[in-house]
Protein backbone atom coordinates (compact mmCIF):
# COMPACT_ATOMS: atom_id res chain seq x y z
CA UNK A 1 0.00 0.00 0.00
CA UNK A 2 2.78 2.44 0.92
CA UNK A 3 4.78 2.10 -2.31
CA UNK A 4 1.71 1.78 -4.54
CA UNK A 5 -0.49 4.57 -3.10
CA UNK A 6 1.00 6.61 -0.26
CA UNK A 7 4.53 7.20 -1.60
CA UNK A 8 3.45 8.35 -5.09
CA UNK A 9 1.15 10.91 -3.50
CA UNK A 10 3.74 12.14 -1.02
CA UNK A 11 6.43 12.33 -3.70
CA UNK A 12 4.36 14.92 -5.57
CA UNK A 13 5.09 17.38 -2.76
CA UNK A 14 8.21 19.19 -1.57
CA UNK A 15 10.37 16.73 0.45
CA UNK A 16 10.71 18.91 3.53
CA UNK A 17 6.98 19.68 3.59
CA UNK A 18 6.30 15.95 3.28
CA UNK A 19 8.51 15.32 6.30
CA UNK A 20 6.43 17.66 8.45
CA UNK A 21 3.18 16.32 6.98
CA UNK A 22 4.24 12.77 7.79
CA UNK A 23 5.06 13.74 11.37
CA UNK A 24 1.62 15.28 11.76
CA UNK A 25 -0.02 12.17 10.32
CA UNK A 26 1.90 9.85 12.66
CA UNK A 27 1.06 12.05 15.65
CA UNK A 28 -2.63 12.17 14.67
CA UNK A 29 -2.81 8.39 14.22
CA UNK A 30 -1.32 7.92 17.67
CA UNK A 31 -3.78 10.34 19.26
CA UNK A 32 -6.77 8.46 17.82
CA UNK A 33 -5.47 5.17 19.17
CA UNK A 34 -3.82 3.54 16.16
CA UNK A 35 -0.45 2.90 17.85
CA UNK A 36 -1.49 -0.60 18.84
CA UNK A 37 -2.57 -1.35 15.30
CA UNK A 38 0.79 -0.20 13.92
CA UNK A 39 2.64 -2.31 16.48
CA UNK A 40 0.56 -5.38 15.56
CA UNK A 41 1.33 -4.89 11.86
CA UNK A 42 5.01 -3.97 11.94
CA UNK A 43 6.58 -5.12 15.20
CA UNK A 44 8.18 -8.53 15.72
CA UNK A 45 8.93 -9.43 19.32
CA UNK A 46 11.35 -12.35 19.43
CA UNK A 47 14.25 -12.82 21.85
CA UNK A 48 16.42 -14.07 18.95
CA UNK A 49 16.40 -10.54 17.57
CA UNK A 50 17.81 -9.01 20.74
CA UNK A 51 21.34 -7.63 20.69
CA UNK A 52 23.53 -6.86 23.71
CA UNK A 53 25.88 -3.95 23.06
CA UNK A 54 27.45 -1.24 25.22
CA UNK A 55 25.69 -2.74 28.23
CA UNK A 56 22.32 -2.10 26.57
CA UNK A 57 19.70 -4.54 25.30
CA UNK A 58 18.38 -3.66 21.85
CA UNK A 59 15.08 -5.47 21.19
CA UNK A 60 16.14 -5.82 17.55
CA UNK A 61 19.10 -4.54 15.52
CA UNK A 62 17.17 -2.18 13.21
CA UNK A 63 17.25 1.47 14.26
CA UNK A 64 16.17 4.83 12.90
CA UNK A 65 19.14 7.03 12.06
CA UNK A 66 19.59 10.60 13.25
CA UNK A 67 18.08 13.37 11.17
CA UNK A 68 14.53 12.01 11.07
CA UNK A 69 13.36 12.94 14.57
CA UNK A 70 15.76 15.79 15.19
CA UNK A 71 13.96 17.32 18.16
CA UNK A 72 12.79 14.12 19.90
CA UNK A 73 9.16 14.79 19.06
CA UNK A 74 7.93 11.34 18.02
CA UNK A 75 10.38 8.71 19.23
CA UNK A 76 7.71 6.56 20.89
CA UNK A 77 5.31 6.85 17.96
CA UNK A 78 8.05 5.98 15.46
CA UNK A 79 9.00 2.95 17.54
CA UNK A 80 5.51 1.57 16.78
CA UNK A 81 6.81 0.77 13.29
CA UNK A 82 9.14 -1.86 14.74
CA UNK A 83 12.43 -0.04 15.29
CA UNK A 84 14.72 -1.47 17.94
CA UNK A 85 16.17 1.96 18.75
CA UNK A 86 15.72 5.59 17.72
CA UNK A 87 18.50 8.16 17.33
CA UNK A 88 17.46 11.78 17.79
CA UNK A 89 19.29 14.88 16.61
CA UNK A 90 21.66 16.16 15.48
CA UNK A 91 21.20 18.55 18.41
CA UNK A 92 23.17 21.71 19.09
CA UNK A 93 23.35 23.87 22.24
CA UNK A 94 21.41 26.77 20.72
CA UNK A 95 18.44 26.53 18.36
CA UNK A 96 19.30 27.18 14.73
CA UNK A 97 17.35 27.37 11.49
CA UNK A 98 19.87 25.45 9.43
CA UNK A 99 20.66 26.27 5.84
CA UNK A 100 18.31 28.26 3.58
CA UNK A 101 15.50 26.36 1.88
CA UNK A 102 15.22 24.55 -0.52
CA UNK A 103 17.64 22.08 1.08
CA UNK A 104 16.21 18.59 0.57
CA UNK A 105 16.04 16.90 -2.84
CA UNK A 106 14.82 13.51 -4.06
CA UNK A 107 16.86 11.67 -6.66
CA UNK A 108 14.13 9.19 -7.60
CA UNK A 109 16.08 7.40 -10.34
CA UNK A 110 18.82 6.70 -7.82
CA UNK A 111 16.56 5.96 -4.84
CA UNK A 112 18.51 8.66 -3.06
CA UNK A 113 18.20 11.99 -1.29
CA UNK A 114 20.48 15.02 -1.23
CA UNK A 115 20.23 17.10 1.92
CA UNK A 116 21.98 20.21 3.14
CA UNK A 117 19.83 20.77 6.19
CA UNK A 118 22.65 22.18 8.33
CA UNK A 119 21.74 20.87 11.80
CA UNK A 120 18.35 22.61 11.90
CA UNK A 121 16.94 21.99 15.38
CA UNK A 122 15.26 23.74 18.29
CA UNK A 123 18.21 23.35 20.60
CA UNK A 124 19.18 20.72 23.13
CA UNK A 125 17.08 22.09 26.01
CA UNK A 126 13.91 21.78 23.92
CA UNK A 127 14.77 18.15 23.16
CA UNK A 128 15.36 17.47 26.86
CA UNK A 129 11.79 18.61 27.59
CA UNK A 130 10.46 16.30 24.90
CA UNK A 131 12.44 13.36 26.31
CA UNK A 132 10.84 13.53 29.77
CA UNK A 133 7.95 11.27 28.82
CA UNK A 134 8.54 7.51 29.36
CA UNK A 135 10.51 5.84 26.58
CA UNK A 136 9.22 2.70 24.86
CA UNK A 137 12.50 2.28 23.00
CA UNK A 138 16.23 2.90 23.46
CA UNK A 139 17.22 6.46 22.53
CA UNK A 140 20.51 7.66 21.11
CA UNK A 141 21.47 11.32 21.29
CA UNK A 142 23.33 12.63 18.24
CA UNK A 143 25.20 15.82 19.15
CA UNK A 144 26.96 18.53 17.18
CA UNK A 145 28.09 22.13 17.27
CA UNK A 146 26.33 25.32 16.28
CA UNK A 147 27.24 26.71 12.88
CA UNK A 148 28.67 29.94 14.32
CA UNK A 149 30.86 28.14 16.86
CA UNK A 150 34.47 28.06 15.59
CA UNK A 151 36.19 24.70 15.56
CA UNK A 152 38.63 25.70 18.29
CA UNK A 153 35.61 26.09 20.62
CA UNK A 154 33.62 23.14 19.27
CA UNK A 155 34.31 20.90 22.27
CA UNK A 156 32.33 23.28 24.49
CA UNK A 157 29.21 22.80 22.33
CA UNK A 158 29.49 19.03 22.43
CA UNK A 159 30.03 19.08 26.20
CA UNK A 160 26.94 21.26 26.70
CA UNK A 161 24.85 18.74 24.77
CA UNK A 162 26.36 15.77 26.62
CA UNK A 163 25.56 17.27 30.01
CA UNK A 164 22.04 18.34 29.02
CA UNK A 165 21.07 14.94 27.57
CA UNK A 166 22.88 12.66 30.00
CA UNK A 167 19.82 11.70 32.04
CA UNK A 168 17.53 11.16 29.06
CA UNK A 169 19.39 9.16 26.40
CA UNK A 170 20.88 5.69 26.40
CA UNK A 171 23.95 6.45 24.25
CA UNK A 172 25.62 9.39 22.53
CA UNK A 173 26.79 9.88 18.96
CA UNK A 174 29.43 12.50 18.17
CA UNK A 175 28.67 13.94 14.75
CA UNK A 176 31.74 15.47 13.12
CA UNK A 177 30.96 14.10 9.67
CA UNK A 178 28.05 16.10 8.28
CA UNK A 179 29.07 17.89 5.06
CA UNK A 180 26.50 20.64 5.65
CA UNK A 181 28.13 22.66 8.45
CA UNK A 182 31.16 24.58 7.14
CA UNK A 183 34.43 23.21 8.50
CA UNK A 184 32.81 20.49 10.60
CA UNK A 185 34.58 17.60 8.85
CA UNK A 186 37.93 19.16 9.80
CA UNK A 187 37.17 17.88 13.30
CA UNK A 188 37.66 14.34 11.94
CA UNK A 189 41.41 15.00 11.74
CA UNK A 190 43.33 12.93 14.25
CA UNK A 191 44.50 15.60 16.69
CA UNK A 192 41.25 17.62 17.14
CA UNK A 193 39.10 14.48 17.13
CA UNK A 194 41.20 12.77 19.79
CA UNK A 195 41.04 15.86 21.98
CA UNK A 196 37.27 16.18 21.53
CA UNK A 197 36.54 12.55 22.34
CA UNK A 198 38.82 12.55 25.38
CA UNK A 199 37.05 15.64 26.70
CA UNK A 200 33.66 13.96 26.22
CA UNK A 201 34.85 10.75 27.88
CA UNK A 202 36.12 12.72 30.87
CA UNK A 203 32.86 14.63 31.26
CA UNK A 204 30.87 11.42 30.82
CA UNK A 205 32.77 9.89 33.75
CA UNK A 206 32.35 12.98 35.94
CA UNK A 207 28.59 13.10 35.31
CA UNK A 208 28.17 9.38 35.97
CA UNK A 209 29.96 9.63 39.32
CA UNK A 210 28.06 12.75 40.34
CA UNK A 211 24.73 11.13 39.54
CA UNK A 212 25.64 7.63 40.78
CA UNK A 213 24.78 6.42 37.30
CA UNK A 214 26.41 4.39 34.56
CA UNK A 215 28.51 6.15 31.96
CA UNK A 216 26.69 6.53 28.66
CA UNK A 217 28.24 4.78 25.65
CA UNK A 218 29.85 7.26 23.25
CA UNK A 219 30.01 6.49 19.54
CA UNK A 220 31.61 8.39 16.67
CA UNK A 221 29.78 8.92 13.36
CA UNK A 222 32.18 9.10 10.42
CA UNK A 223 32.00 10.13 6.78
CA UNK A 224 32.14 7.61 3.93
CA UNK A 225 34.60 9.85 2.09
CA UNK A 226 37.56 9.12 4.37
CA UNK A 227 40.65 7.53 2.82
CA UNK A 228 42.06 4.22 4.03
CA UNK A 229 44.76 6.10 5.95
CA UNK A 230 42.12 8.23 7.63
CA UNK A 231 40.12 5.11 8.51
CA UNK A 232 43.25 3.63 10.08
CA UNK A 233 43.51 6.85 12.09
CA UNK A 234 39.91 6.32 13.22
CA UNK A 235 40.82 2.84 14.48
CA UNK A 236 43.74 4.32 16.42
CA UNK A 237 41.53 7.09 17.82
CA UNK A 238 38.88 4.65 19.02
CA UNK A 239 41.57 2.66 20.82
CA UNK A 240 43.31 5.72 22.25
CA UNK A 241 40.15 7.40 23.53
CA UNK A 242 38.37 4.17 24.58
CA UNK A 243 35.06 5.28 23.08
CA UNK A 244 32.46 2.57 22.60
CA UNK A 245 32.00 2.28 18.85
CA UNK A 246 31.58 3.80 15.41
CA UNK A 247 28.62 4.60 13.18
CA UNK A 248 29.51 4.09 9.53
CA UNK A 249 28.53 6.13 7.66
CA UNK A 250 27.11 9.63 7.25
CA UNK A 251 26.13 11.01 3.83
CA UNK A 252 28.63 11.30 0.98
CA UNK A 253 29.77 14.28 -1.07
CA UNK A 254 30.51 11.95 -4.00
CA UNK A 255 28.32 12.14 -7.10
CA UNK A 256 29.72 9.05 -8.83
CA UNK A 257 27.42 6.98 -11.06
CA UNK A 258 24.23 8.92 -10.36
CA UNK A 259 21.42 8.58 -12.92
CA UNK A 260 19.21 11.50 -11.91
CA UNK A 261 19.08 14.80 -13.76
CA UNK A 262 22.33 16.75 -13.80
CA UNK A 263 20.73 19.81 -12.20
CA UNK A 264 19.78 17.65 -9.19
CA UNK A 265 23.23 16.09 -8.97
CA UNK A 266 24.77 19.56 -8.78
CA UNK A 267 22.86 20.49 -5.64
CA UNK A 268 25.19 20.94 -2.67
CA UNK A 269 24.81 18.56 0.24
CA UNK A 270 25.26 14.95 1.23
CA UNK A 271 23.86 12.03 -0.71
CA UNK A 272 22.07 9.24 1.15
CA UNK A 273 20.31 6.14 -0.10
CA UNK A 274 21.20 3.49 -2.65
CA UNK A 275 24.30 5.21 -4.13
CA UNK A 276 25.90 5.11 -0.67
CA UNK A 277 25.30 1.41 -0.08
CA UNK A 278 28.52 -0.02 -1.53
CA UNK A 279 30.85 2.55 0.02
CA UNK A 280 29.32 2.37 3.49
CA UNK A 281 29.67 -1.42 3.41
CA UNK A 282 33.30 -1.06 2.32
CA UNK A 283 33.97 1.23 5.29
CA UNK A 284 32.28 -1.18 7.69
CA UNK A 285 34.30 -4.11 6.38
CA UNK A 286 37.57 -2.14 6.46
CA UNK A 287 37.06 -1.02 10.06
CA UNK A 288 35.98 -4.47 11.19
CA UNK A 289 38.84 -6.34 9.53
CA UNK A 290 41.66 -3.86 10.17
CA UNK A 291 40.70 -3.45 13.83
CA UNK A 292 40.24 -7.19 14.28
CA UNK A 293 36.66 -6.49 15.35
CA UNK A 294 37.93 -4.40 18.26
CA UNK A 295 34.79 -2.27 18.65
CA UNK A 296 31.09 -2.38 17.71
CA UNK A 297 29.91 -0.79 14.47
CA UNK A 298 26.47 0.51 13.58
CA UNK A 299 26.03 0.29 9.82
CA UNK A 300 23.97 2.87 7.92
CA UNK A 301 23.79 3.91 4.29
CA UNK A 302 21.73 2.60 1.40
CA UNK A 303 19.73 -0.09 3.19
CA UNK A 304 16.62 -0.55 1.03
CA UNK A 305 16.07 -4.31 1.39
CA UNK A 306 16.69 -7.22 3.76
CA UNK A 307 19.59 -8.22 1.51
CA UNK A 308 21.19 -4.79 1.99
CA UNK A 309 20.83 -5.16 5.76
CA UNK A 310 22.33 -8.65 5.82
CA UNK A 311 25.24 -7.43 3.71
CA UNK A 312 26.04 -4.73 6.28
CA UNK A 313 25.83 -7.21 9.15
CA UNK A 314 27.99 -9.76 7.36
CA UNK A 315 30.57 -7.03 6.65
CA UNK A 316 30.95 -6.46 10.38
CA UNK A 317 28.08 -4.26 11.56
CA UNK A 318 26.49 -5.19 14.89
CA UNK A 319 23.41 -3.01 14.40
CA UNK A 320 22.00 -1.13 11.43
CA UNK A 321 20.06 2.08 10.89
CA UNK A 322 17.60 3.26 8.25
CA UNK A 323 16.74 6.71 6.96
CA UNK A 324 16.39 7.04 3.20
CA UNK A 325 15.39 3.40 2.87
CA UNK A 326 12.59 4.06 5.35
CA UNK A 327 11.39 6.95 3.14
CA UNK A 328 11.50 4.97 -0.11
CA UNK A 329 10.36 1.55 1.12
CA UNK A 330 8.09 2.43 4.03
CA UNK A 331 7.80 0.88 7.49
CA UNK A 332 7.35 -2.64 6.13
CA UNK A 333 11.11 -2.68 5.50
CA UNK A 334 11.82 -2.94 9.24
CA UNK A 335 9.63 -6.02 9.55
CA UNK A 336 11.12 -7.55 6.40
CA UNK A 337 14.65 -7.17 7.77
CA UNK A 338 13.76 -8.67 11.13
CA UNK A 339 11.96 -11.58 9.44
CA UNK A 340 15.05 -12.18 7.28
CA UNK A 341 17.21 -12.24 10.42
CA UNK A 342 14.90 -14.79 12.04
CA UNK A 343 14.92 -16.93 8.90
CA UNK A 344 18.71 -16.83 8.88
CA UNK A 345 18.73 -17.76 12.56
CA UNK A 346 16.50 -20.76 11.82
CA UNK A 347 18.84 -22.03 9.09
CA UNK A 348 21.93 -21.79 11.30
CA UNK A 349 20.45 -23.46 14.38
Amino acid sequence: MYKQIIRPLLFQLDPEKVHHLTFNMVRFCSKIGLSGLFRSIYTINDPRLERQLFGLTFKNPVGLAAGFDKDAKLYNELSDFGFGFIEIGTLTPKPQEGNPKKRLFRLKKDQAIINRMGFNNRGVENAVKNLKKPHRVLIGGNIGKNKLTPNNLAAKDYLICLEALFDDVDYFVVNVSSPNTPGLRELQDKEPLTALLKALKKENSILAKAKSAKERPILLKIAPDLTDDQLLDIIDIVKDTAIDGVIATNTTISRDNLKSATNLQKENGGVSGKPLSKRSTEVIRFLSEKSNKAFPIIGVGGIHSPEDALEKLEAGADLIQLWTGFVYEGPVLIKQINKALLNKSNTTE
